[in-house]
């Protein structure tokens, strides 16, 4: 058996040495960059309702998180914060915001004011990011209206439970008197027979 000469040992080694590198850069490209999932891209509500925006994303390492609010008012950051840490809740959504580990945010008590886009994004330690949105439409609940409907039909139910009241103690107060009227005709024609019979 005869031995190789050692230079081509060496462009073997530098072969797979490149190669490994290679594959080695191809991975971690692979696993850096952020995916971004949202479930639920559109939300209906009603007024005074708990909404959860919710969202999973995978990257590699501690990710910075902001969430802003689009609508016909413009453009408003609601919170950013990284994973684990204090979230930064701007002044307008102080105590009407809860965030989770995972990217989702809870809005408390919604109205209609909160109707519009609510943009994600997902930004790496090496700077690449990702992008979502969610619509959320917060509508008025009729329970006010029925609230007041209720309440009116409440209110003419008792007033009808007056007047039949008031009806029936009138009608009690005409019956006793048209009954003593009666018993009054009856002995004044008793009285004028008996006169007539002593006339007689």
């Amino acid at each position: 058996m005869r031995p190789q000469p050692s230079g081509s040992w060496k462009h073997r080694d530098i072969s797979l040495g490149l190669l490994t590198l290679c594959l080695t850069a191809a991975g971690c490209l692979q696993s850096q960059g952020v995916s971004l999932y949202i479930p639920q891209s559109a939300i209906n509500a009603t007024v005074e309702e708990d909404i959860l925006l919710s969202v999973e994303y995978s990257c590699h390492g501690i990710p910075t998180i902001e969430w802003k609010y689009t609508s016909y008012w413009g453009v408003q950051k609601i919170v950013e914060w990284k994973p684990g840490t204090q979230a930064n809740i701007s002044q307008s959504h102080k105590d009407r915001v809860c965030t989770f580990d995972n990217g989702s945010i809870q809005l408390f008590s919604v109205g209609v004011r909160d109707s519009g886009y609510y943009a994600i994004t997902v930004t790496e330690q090496l700077g690449s990011s990702q992008f979502g949105t969610i619509m959320l439409h917060v509508s008025e609940i009729l329970y006010e209206d029925l609230h007041f409907v209720a309440v009116f039909l409440a209110f003419l139910a008792a007033v009808a439970a007056v007047l039949i009241s008031l009806m029936w103690v009138c009608n009690k107060c005409a019956y006793k008197f048209q009954r003593k009227r009666r018993h009054k005709l009856k002995e004044s024609t008793t009285e004028e027979i008996e006169l007539q019979d002593i006339e007689c």
